[in-house]
């Protein structure tokens, strides 16, 4: 897997700077948690496991992805509000929010 990293905004506020830096962290370890979890039910589904049990690890990666989307929203939501245009990039917020969840 491959990880691209998005410079924070040169213009963008030394406090938003380390939120972003932090929320990149918590991020990529939500998604390398979820990572694990999938590769566990690979194993589960390999090795015979119930189904029921590896519908129960299914819906927890399921919510476990969702939870690190909505977080990923947060800092997208934030970013619009501190921007310039922050009527223009709420709205876009709002039309990705209404697309993907």
């Amino acid at each position: 897997m491959t990880t691209s990293k998005t410079a924070p905004s040169p213009s963008a506020s030394p406090v938003m700077n380390a939120y972003r830096s932090e929320h990149q962290r918590d991020i990529v370890n939500r998604l390398r948690r979820i990572e694990g979890q999938v590769r566990a039910l690979v194993e589960m589904v390999e090795s015979g496991r119930s189904c029921e049990d590896v519908a129960q690890q299914m819906s927890a990666a399921r919510k476990a992805m969702d939870k690190a989307f909505y977080r990923m929203m947060a800092c997208t939501v934030l970013e619009a509000v501190s921007g310039t245009d922050a009527e223009a990039d709420v709205e876009r917020s709002t039309r990705i929010l209404e697309k993907y969840a």
